[in-house]
């Protein structure tokens, strides 16, 4: 749009949109021209006050959708799965560095106003990144909640067709239905669709997959939150980065978080005899697990309890008493037991397998050394 001033440029992009039927980012950018120290006050008032008559960009998702939710030709599966109110089990454990981009995500939707006269939108699209189990689509579930959105994931594994050409289409279809409507939508593991394209073992069709998914991107409306996760980050074409304005990295939580996360399992299950001392014991030992993994151990357990009709403490030593862990560890953990008094040495022998005379050992050592 050379040559055109700031007025002809507006009205222009503007026909673009809504020729385009993107309503919603034609009201996006009216707000815009209407924050403008530029534009005159009167017209200004004239753009607001029709805004303000138009429906709310964050009104809840239509109950009765014209379309429906989309399928993959061949299998007829639904390529999305809908939360239209997602709740979470436990309250997730973030660090603190990931809930303050977490939650600024959150307070840019929750008051758009203040971004829109400023000239700003909020952030369109955000990517996850760290191992598995460590809370991505938790985090994906938790903004939604907060946000009172639906949550829509893609089903990667029935984008995938066995038809090439048609996984496009199918991506296609998903992006279009989510940008249809206010919501959340998760593009989990997303190095799945969008390798390098520079990997000489992809095939064309492939390479096309990652050139469509990013003019997808670039076209996605600020009204709803786009959220990828992977758990391989090295995997991504480079020109995806540069799509996604925020980036959020996960990290294998540090015992301090583990603590709060087995405090929350323990309130949510309202089992567990003495759950402070044990999950003092138990974090000192999981640091640097998953919470998928203590999550399934801590479940694990209960099970192993609730059918033998045991005391769970029975079996929580197991969250900690792997085949991978080492002599030396497993001594420190027979140790603490017994030095919390949460188990007699007798009984801290049996679920761990380390000698009582080693144990008594230990503990006497740590005795002298706290003595001294």
């Amino acid at each position: 749009m050379e040559g055109l001033d700031r007025i002809e440029q507006d009205f222009v992009h503007l026909a673009r949109l809504a020729l385009a039927e993107r309503h919603k980012e034609v009201q996006m950018y009216l707000h815009r021209v209407a924050g403008r120290s530029t534009t005159s006050k009167n017209v200004s008032r004239e753009v607001r006050a029709l805004l303000q008559q138009a429906p709310s960009r964050l009104s809840p998702l239509r109950e009765d959708r014209a379309a429906p939710v989309p399928v993959d030709a061949d299998s007829r599966l639904h390529l999305l799965r809908i939360e239209e109110s997602p709740g979470l089990p436990v309250e997730p454990i973030f660090a603190p560095k990931t809930r303050d981009i977490l939650q600024r995500l959150v307070e840019e939707r929750r008051n758009p106003q203040a971004l829109l006269e400023a000239g700003l939108e909020p952030t369109r699209a955000a990517l996850f990144t760290g191992p598995p189990g460590v809370g991505k689509t938790l985090a994906a579930r938790w903004i939604a909640r907060e946000l009172r959105l639906p949550l829509m994931v893609l089903d990667l594994s029935s984008v995938m067709s066995s038809y090439l050409g048609r996984t496009g289409s199918n991506l296609r279809h998903v992006l279009d239905y989510a940008r249809a409507t206010d919501c959340v939508l998760l593009l989990d593991e997303i190095d799945t669709i969008a390798k390098r394209r520079d990997d000489a073992a992809e095939v064309g069709e492939l390479k096309r997959l990652v050139t469509m998914l990013l003019q997808q991107l670039d076209d996605w409306p600020s009204s709803s939150l786009l959220i990828a996760a992977t758990n391989h980050p090295d995997l991504l074409d480079p020109a995806l980065w540069r799509r996604f304005e925020q980036l959020v990295e996960f990290g294998l939580p540090d015992a301090g978080q583990v603590h709060a996360y087995l405090r929350a399992l323990f309130r949510a299950a309202e089992a567990g005899p003495e759950p402070e001392k044990w999950t003092a014991v138990l974090s000192e030992h999981l640091a640097r697990c998953s919470y998928s993994d203590i999550e399934r151990g801590f479940n694990q357990a209960r099970r192993r309890a609730a059918v033998l009709g045991e005391e769970l403490e029975r079996h929580l030593p197991a969250l900690v008493m792997t085949d991978h862990q080492s002599r030396r560890d497993r001594v420190g953990f027979a140790v603490r037991l017994v030095q919390s008094g949460l188990l007699t040495q007798r009984k801290a022998h049996e679920l761990t397998g380390v000698a009582r005379d080693t144990i008594r050992a230990r503990v006497r050592e740590a005795a002298t050394r706290t003595a001294a």
